[in-house]
């Protein structure tokens, strides 16, 4: 099958869209299909405001036309509501495609968070978006049930998996050691994008025993840094260095109230470190009521939980979910809504 991905979230950036999409499409290709992926790397682009390292492609409606055409695609997935997003949308409504849409990131939460404006407004922008596809695919129960409550139609489940050969406990004897590792234990590990809507803050401003450890980059680390000097920032880490700071941490802290999954909470439980978060979507879902952590509206007690989780169980959780049933599902979405 020709399959075509349009998303505004693409290489080089980093971020649990592109983990996911990158993952998926290499899958895919390795079963057979022919995938092509257009991003914001294609276009002339300019940067998103607050987010200068998240560009947005400029005008791209008729090269995208072009590049559509000369593919010819059998599918059309639309993964997200960016420039690009709608300017796949708008093709596939003039031709009478059939097409897919995925619903990664609450968007109104975080323009709410960041500029005040109406959630409601942007809800109703986003249900606008996606009620054009033939499905919209969403990666927990939990998001499905929100989704079709705030009146999305055709909502199609989509989870996600973990690499277990590079995050694993293993990672902890590779490599040399950080800084950090020498700081008083436990150490409580956050990793992830640096930005408001990740409410570093509920985690950053808990009286705990140990040290906390904030992996990961963005906008309001500046910020933090100055306000919160007792924690250590490494800045990004990626490959080996990222498992390694997994492996090596005592839990894992999941602060966010917005995010839709959380790929990092199966990164964490993957390398066998417990994970402490809100009973909210994405850890209600990847963690639920199993000893691998802790959910609770008081975030302190979670993490305080967590360190009596067993390792050993955290990676056997972890393996449960697989990038390969991940592929499938996605595959066997467009060939539905197709």
């Amino acid at each position: 099958m020709r399959i075509l991905v349009v998303s505004d979230a693409w290489l080089p950036q980093v971020n649990g869209v592109v983990r996911t999409m990158q993952t998926v499409v290499a899958e895919l290709r390795a079963r057979g299909d022919v995938v092509e992926v257009v991003g914001p790397d294609r276009f002339p682009t300019l940067p998103t405001p607050g987010y200068a390292e998240i560009r947005l492609a400029l005008a791209p409606r008729r090269r995208l036309a072009r590049i559509v055409d000369e593919f010819r695609p059998d599918a059309v997935h639309v993964a997200t509501e960016g420039p690009l997003g709608w300017a796949m949308r708008a093709i596939c409504r003039r031709r009478g495609w059939r097409f897919t849409t995925s619903f990664h990131t609450k968007f109104p939460d975080y323009l709410h968070a960041r500029t005040g404006i109406p959630k409601s407004w942007s809800w109703a922008l986003m249900r606008r978006f996606h009620a054009a596809g033939s499905g919209t695919l969403c990666a927990t129960p939990t998001l499905a049930a929100e989704l079709r409550g705030r009146g999305f139609a055709h909502v199609v489940p989509w989870s996600r998996g973990v690499d277990l050969s590079r995050f694993s406990p293993d990672a902890a004897e590779q490599g040399a050691a950080e800084a950090w590792e020498s700081l008083p234990r436990p150490i409580f590990l956050c990793a992830g994008r640096v930005a408001v809507e990740k409410n570093l803050e509920a985690f950053l401003a808990l009286d705990l025993p140990g040290s906390k450890v904030v992996v990961g980059d963005g906008p309001q680390r500046a910020a933090l840094m100055r306000r919160f000097p007792e924690v250590h920032f490494t800045g990004w880490r990626e490959n080996g260095a990222l498992a390694r700071a997994y492996a090596r941490a005592d839990v894992f802290v999941f602060p966010s109230r917005t995010d839709t999954f959380g790929l990092v909470l199966l990164e964490a439980l993957a390398s066998g470190t417990p994970v402490a978060a809100y009973p909210v979507t994405g850890p209600l879902d990847v963690i639920a009521d199993s000893p691998v952590g802790a959910l609770d509206e008081d975030l302190r007690a979670a993490c305080l939980r967590a360190l009596q989780a067993k390792r050993e169980e955290c990676r056997v959780h972890a393996a449960r979910f697989s990038w390969s049933a991940c592929a499938q599902r996605f595959r066997d979405s467009l060939l539905h809504c197709s």
